[in-house]
């Protein structure tokens, strides 16, 4: 009597000898050295290739950094670039990157999805960048940096997210992590939360006498929400910090 395993074994050998044509295929295009490392991964167990995915991670974090601090230095942030940044990019909201060409209209509405770069143009692409390289240069920029702002107070800077949004966030470093649980209830029924899962950074950072530090996070923060985060409203708050100090 006829079963489906007879039927799914006489498919497959109809099927294989095309498969394995169409595999030769594709895997003869591909780079050598990516074919080498994708025959080693097929011979190890799933101890080594965690290990390796592992030093594959911190190798790309570590790159990563050191890219931003390369780009950080090269804006030589000071009061008059900081300016500039101010006047360029205060009050941007989400349809003045769609008009000037760094939003795609059929992006996710606000207070829904992540924004990732199919969402965004090279432009906007280049923007995103921006935002993180300054907002990097206000939080934790110095001299090393060629950062040149005269801080002479602290300030603390939390701010909440969705967790599946904290990674919009993970190029920073310094920072306190808490876990949190929201509510929101969203006027418009788009992306309203009953205890969700978020995640507070805090970060300390230093101010100038005129507050033009908070005022570029804040513009900063506007521009990664727009473009990446997505959140209908970004909590952000920034407090003085009137005395601290690090007890080892």
């Amino acid at each position: 009597m006829p079963t489906i395993e007879g039927f799914v074994r006489s498919i497959n050998r109809d099927l294989v000898p095309q498969f394995e044509e169409r595999l030769r295929a594709i895997l003869a295009e591909q780079d050598r050295e990516w074919l080498i490392d994708q025959i080693v991964r097929l011979t190890l167990d799933h101890h080594s290739l965690d290990e390796i995915d592992r030093r594959v991670e911190v190798e790309a974090k570590a790159r990563a950094r050191a890219d931003r601090l390369e780009r950080v230095r090269a804006l030589s942030l000071g009061h008059t670039a900081l300016d500039a940044f101010l006047a360029e990019f205060g009050g941007v909201t989400r349809d003045w990157l769609i008009d000037t060409g760094s939003l795609r209209a059929d992006a996710p509405a606000k207070g829904t999805a992540l924004l990732g770069t199919a969402h965004r143009t090279p432009k906007g692409e280049d923007l995103l960048r921006l935002a993180k390289d300054v907002l990097f240069a206000l939080l934790f920029g110095d001299d090393s940096t060629n950062t040149r702002l005269a801080r002479v107070q602290q300030e603390l800077l939390t701010m909440a997210l969705p967790r599946p949004k904290a990674a919009a966030l993970d190029f920073m470093r310094a920072s306190t992590e808490l876990a949190a649980a929201g509510t929101w209830q969203d006027p418009e029924s788009v992306s309203s939360d009953e205890r969700a899962d978020n995640v507070l950074l805090e970060v300390q950072f230093g101010e100038t006498a005129d507050e033009i530090v908070g005022r570029g996070i804040v513009v900063a923060l506007s521009l990664i929400n727009n473009l990446e985060v997505n959140e209908q409203v970004l909590y952000a708050r920034m407090v003085n910090v009137e005395e601290s100090t690090l007890i080892v």
